[in-house]
């Protein structure tokens, strides 16, 4: 019988580790717990390494968000494995239990490790670049059409309320394998809604992107670093005065009067960073 290999990540421990344990009693499926975008992150990279990849990863979708919650958060560097049907611990994963009630250091839900995401619909992204391979499931305290349209433009390949039973659950941890995407049936109509909204916006956002010159382009994703005039002028070899000219030119072509609004159009046209290192990154990795 083919295993099923489930992460849950969600920074409630009492929620996460009972998840965990209700789905371990399933004959075919291994499951794992991580309290924080980054922990979920270092686990999935150790499993491709020790060549035991997850298949579906459980994101809660207010991860590293919530202030209140039922029992105390799940400490942000925390790991917890779990076995099969007979509920001993699977030590493969990560070398054993980690954290929370295996007697781990207890801390606050870290936002990002490296630089790297910590909230649920960004951890998303982060998953479908890094290991493409793995479904995510997205768990929700609340019906959102417009956060579960992110989600799924992130990569997610379903929306599950967390109160759902587990039989449910678990029919939508099968059919995500079979390429299948779920959603509440009440939440189809206004999913659909922000799609096509979302579509519309990049498109027009796009023509207005490329109406820019080459060195405005670059500017404008410096802007979308968050880098500031005199930090673009000494990356680019400018003088401020250039450009802040620049700048306006942007502002200008993309309809704009703030820098703010810019990157918010740049992100929708799928205009990336300068990247710290040197190398301009477009969405999904690709250079420019």
């Amino acid at each position: 019988m083919a295993r099923i290999r489930v992460l849950v990540v969600d920074d409630h421990r009492i929620f996460a580790e009972s998840l965990a344990a209700a789905l371990a009693a399933e004959q075919d499926v291994d499951v794992a717990a991580a309290g924080s975008g980054p922990a979920a992150l270092r686990c999935l990279e150790r499993a491709a390494a020790e060549g035991r990849r997850f298949d579906i990863l459980l994101v809660d979708a207010d991860l590293g968000t919530a202030a209140d919650g039922v029992g105390p958060p799940f400490p942000a560097s925390a790991e917890s494995a779990y076995g099969g049907a007979n509920g001993t611990p699977h030590t493969g994963i990560h070398g054993g239990p980690y954290g929370g009630a295996h007697g781990g250091p207890h801390g606050g839900p870290a936002r990002a490790v490296n630089g790297r995401a910590a909230d649920g619909i960004s951890l998303v992204g982060a998953v479908r670049s890094a290991q493409p391979g793995v479904r995510t499931v997205v768990l929700a305290e609340r019906d959102d059409p417009r956060r579960a349209a992110a989600a799924l433009q992130a990569g997610a390949s379903g929306w599950v309320a967390k109160d759902c039973s587990l039989v449910r659950l678990l029919a939508v941890i099968r059919g995500v394998l079979r390429d299948e995407t779920h959603l509440p049936p009440a939440l189809l109509t206004g999913v659909l809604r922000e799609l096509t909204a979302a579509r519309k916006h990049r498109t027009e956002s796009e023509r207005l992107v490329e109406s820019l010159t080459p060195r405005e382009r670059e500017v404008l994703r410096c802007m979308v670093a968050g880098l500031g005039r005199k930090a673009v002028a000494e990356r680019l070899f400018l003088s401020p005065h250039t450009v802040r000219t620049h700048m306006q030119n942007v502002l200008g072509k993309l309809g704009v009067h703030s820098t703010l609004a810019a990157v918010a159009l740049a992100r929708r046209a799928g205009v990336g960073p300068v990247d710290l290192a040197g190398e301009i990154v477009e969405r999904g990795g690709q250079l420019a």
